[in-house]
């Protein structure tokens, strides 16, 4: 049975950083594209980064250059770096098996003064 579980939201200032996780059972990070998405109130959801089976990452142009996507394939175990985070990061996170219909239940992170 496959499953993800996401962690490590909270609520930041901006400017500040935060890393989430996502937890995987059942399936290899390694093996399978990994890709993290982002929903906003009111909005639809949207790809953040992607990483793939062999290492390539993409990323949305308004997190290029703050976000990192990576993971670890012994904890099988995928990850997002969050640096400089913007009031306009505020969404909730959710982690996804690329190409199917896996995903989290997501993380809320929330940015604000």
């Amino acid at each position: 049975q496959v499953q993800l579980v996401e962690s490590g939201g909270g609520l930041v200032q901006p400017g500040e950083s935060l890393r989430l996780s996502c937890a995987a059972s059942g399936m290899s990070v390694r093996l399978n594209s990994m890709g993290w998405y982002r929903q906003a109130p009111g909005q639809q959801r949207v790809l953040v980064a992607q990483i793939s089976s062999v290492g390539n990452t993409k990323y949305a142009d308004s997190v290029k250059g703050r976000f990192t996507i990576s993971r670890d394939n012994a904890k099988n175990t995928v990850y997002l770096q969050m640096n400089s985070l913007k009031p306009e990061d505020t969404a909730d996170y959710y982690c996804n098996i690329v190409a199917t219909n896996y995903w989290g239940k997501g993380t809320l992170v929330t940015v604000s003064s």
